[in-house]
């Protein structure tokens, strides 16, 4: 099998194309090929437009064709794939209990019950089904239900978003993730896509199967069921309390796993008060940023904006700064809402979703500062939680505290004045927005970078800048400010105690989020034998 990277097909250029110009690469005749798999496709709009393909084709002379290449892009791969670990003779005395069911913890999960781990999965939230009317309401009426939100509640905070599956890292059990999402549900295009997105209302569809493929399995679902406190005895787990609407009651665990999610400050707080060693950790805060989704396509697309064979166009930008800070974008949202993402009473968080349709007028996306330990102003690993929860403060009391959001024209930003209306782009977030100065929300630091960075992103992507472009605050969950300790065995120096996924500060995102939480079932699968 040869892999080909760096094919180019014009817009609307199809199959047939695209076997042409892979035999033109490769010298041969297209009948030669016997096999053609499309493994990767990207935009390219940097000088036109182009689609750019990766593909493995079967050919009768395979090492004829790379002995007379020069071509540094044709190169002989293996199909490797990601191999489960061996299922347990006879399931555990005391079940492996899961404490989350976002990306990690839902993963986690099937690993241990496809190893007949007959785990325990405990979620605060709700299923799917119901947080997405809860959801509905709070944007609906500015009513927050703190159990059930854009933070808590199957899925974790990826079921409210683009369903973005994108990441930096590499890692073979990705291409696992991936075909299981599709398997539940979620567009082959993942499969391809270099930015690969589910959108929020594919990822529903997928985390109801995947909930029904656990419950086949033999896991022990629990929905509005808390863990609120750990019980150690000589350095080591042997249980947990939990909370349920019924009351609360303790439950004999030796070995749990811990995806609390980034929004979980209360668990964390707990931790800390048992002694579970913490680390404040960096992260990154500011705004969304909200344009017509038509006008950054003709900036990115040029003649081809509008192109039925072109997805809509989205944008990577960053930008350093002065004090030697990076302005950058961060979950752009494509033909997306900004979205009322609030956890706690009094405080108001943004954050942006879309459609797998991606069919909206706007385009919004984060516009992100990065803040280190010494931003957050105090000392000890919680100060970052501190830092999040006071800029949320001040967002939820200038927006008139009621999950009104304050927001500000770009126009109005770079000229230091408040905004008192809006222009030609209309803000999606619910349950609506105030014009105001976002100057008197955010500290100067992030302001000051904000106000740097735009012109020179504007030279970037024309249009980026824009005065009607809408800024709403605060963006504030990007990940997490704590990173829960483990050591090589994925341990806390709690024994029994296994820290995973983005909210315990070891991803950043769907997809490498889901892939710790599979590496650490792999982890207690094996201290279980």
């Amino acid at each position: 099998m040869l892999r080909v990277d760096g094919i180019r097909l014009r817009p609307g250029e199809n199959e047939a194309a695209l076997l042409q110009k892979t035999a033109r690469r490769l010298h041969v005749a297209a009948e030669e090929i016997r096999e053609l798999h499309l493994v990767r496709r990207s935009i390219d709009a940097r000088e036109g437009v182009s689609v750019v393909c990766s593909v493995q084709v079967s050919l009768a002379q395979e090492g004829k064709v790379l002995r007379r290449s020069t071509d540094s892009r044709i190169q002989r791969v293996k199909r490797e794939r990601y191999c489960l670990p061996a299922p347990l003779a006879t399931p555990p005395e005391t079940p492996p209990v899961v404490i989350g069911a976002g990306p990690a913890g839902l993963f986690c999960t099937l690993v241990l019950a496809m190893a007949g781990a007959k785990p325990i999965l405990l979620e605060r939230g709700r299923p799917v089904e119901q947080r997405q009317k809860d959801v509905e309401a709070f944007w609906r009426t500015g009513r927050l239900n703190t159990a059930s939100n854009v933070q808590f509640g199957e899925g974790g905070a990826g079921a409210f978003s683009d369903g973005k599956l994108n990441t930096g890292t590499r890692d073979l059990c990705h291409r696992w993730i991936l075909g299981k999402l599709v398997e539940f549900g979620a567009p082959e295009s993942i499969l391809v896509d270099a930015k690969p997105h589910a959108g929020t209302d594919r990822l529903h569809i997928a985390l109801v199967n995947l909930r029904k493929t656990l419950l086949r399995l033999g896991a022990d679902i629990r929905f509005g069921c808390q863990m609120t406190d750990l019980l150690i005895k000589d350095g080591a787990l042997w249980g947990l309390e939990m909370t349920e609407p019924e009351g609360t009651h303790q439950l004999q665990a030796d070995h749990v796993v811990l995806s609390p999610g980034h929004s979980a400050r209360d668990t964390v707080e707990m931790l800390h008060s048992r002694g579970v060693p913490l680390a404040p950790k960096p992260f990154a805060v500011g705004v969304r940023i909200e344009h017509l989704q038509r006008e950054i396509d003709a900036a990115q697309y040029g003649e081809y904006a509008g192109h039925p064979a072109l997805p809509v166009s989205s944008y990577t930008l960053s930008r350093h700064v002065s004090g030697g800070r990076t302005v950058f974008s961060f979950c752009v949202c494509p033909g997306g809402q900004v979205v009322a993402s609030a956890s706690e009473e009094g405080r108001l968080v943004t954050n942006g979703m879309s459609r797998y349709a991606r069919d909206g007028e706007n385009i919004n996306g984060g516009l992100l500062v990065n803040v280190t330990p010494e931003d957050f102003g105090g000392n000890g690993p919680l100060a970052g939680i501190a830092f999040q929860r006071e800029l949320e403060a001040a967002a939820f009391r200038l927006g008139g505290g009621d999950f009104t959001a304050p927001c500000q024209l770009v126009g109005d930003f770079l000229a230091r004045r408040p905004s008192v209306s809006l222009g030609r782009i209309r803000p999606t977030y619910r349950p609506g927005v105030r014009c105001t100065d976002l100057r008197r929300c955010l500290p100067p630091f992030i302001t000051d970078a904000l106000a740097e960075a735009l012109p020179a992103l504007d030279r970037r992507l024309r249009g980026f800048a824009c005065p009607d472009a809408v800024l709403t605050a605060v963006e504030s969950r990007s990940s997490a400010p704590v990173r829960i300790l483990r050591d090589e065995g994925r341990q806390s120096a709690v024994r029994g105690l296994y820290p995973c996924g983005e909210g315990a500060g070891y991803a950043g995102g769907i997809l490498s989020a889901a892939a710790d939480g599979i590496h650490t079932a792999e982890q207690v699968l094996e201290d279980l034998r």
